[in-house]
């Protein structure tokens, strides 16, 4: 059996104006001025205060905390509201769709994200039922630290010779060659396919209609490696 984990946000779901927006209430919760769009985005991937240090070096612990807080409140009342949501990239759901109905393959997902928040997407998405193993960020270390995609395998019963990890981010590559499993990174997300590649990415998928041939070709050879 093998494993593709997948990141959430930027990998599987576009979700950039709910973060930026809830990021820029919770900034002005904590008495900061606002931040353009790439800045926030620079750091979609972290547990939340780590990426809230992130943007704010310096600021007092009370700061963050007010940041961190207003963030968490401003984007449950997006998320709730109709008019904003978080759709699937195109193609996305064919490539799910497609990996969910082979014998060979386990999926998972790896997430700054909240479990209650991947929860309510996934029910939203009627996603729920694709995943056996769904890693967040309430109970790990913050990406990019191996502990989600070391817990998804033990979960899956799948080794690191036949697991790889699929995501748009720099933490997402860092994370998986911590992890000894492959690492794809794809090029609709929130971070630069250059960057990507400088940390370790064994390839790059620039549109959902190359990631299953590219996840296998991967798959491949991450077990070659392994032996």
């Amino acid at each position: 059996m093998k494993l593709i984990i997948f990141d959430c946000d930027g990998t599987l779901v576009d979700s950039q104006h709910l973060i930026v927006e809830a990021m820029n209430r919770g900034f002005e919760l904590g008495g900061v001025g606002p931040m353009g769009r790439e800045e926030v985005l620079s750091i979609v991937g972290l547990s939340l205060p780590l990426a809230i240090e992130r943007l704010l070096p310096g600021h007092p612990p009370e700061v963050i905390d007010r940041v961190n807080e207003g963030y968490r409140n401003a984007f449950g009342e997006l998320r709730r509201d109709p008019a904003n949501h978080e759709p699937l990239y195109d193609g996305m759901a064919q490539v799910l769709h497609e990996f969910a109905g082979r014998e060979d393959v386990l999926l998972g997902v790896a997430t700054g994200k909240s479990l209650r928040g991947v929860e309510a997407l996934f029910e939203r998405l009627a996603l729920t039922d694709h995943f056996v193993t769904v890693q967040t960020a309430d109970f790990h270390p913050s990406k990019p630290h191996p502990s989600m995609i070391e817990t998804a395998m033990r979960e899956a019963g799948v080794e690191a010779g036949r697991t790889i990890m699929i995501g748009d981010t720099t933490f997402d590559m860092e994370m998986a060659r911590g992890a000894g499993v492959g690492a794809l990174g794809v090029g609709w997300g929130y971070h630069p396919v250059t960057a990507l590649a400088s940390v370790g990415a064994d390839d790059i998928v620039e549109t959902a209609d190359t990631l299953v041939a590219k996840a296998d070709a991967l798959l491949a050879r991450q077990e070659q490696r392994e032996g």
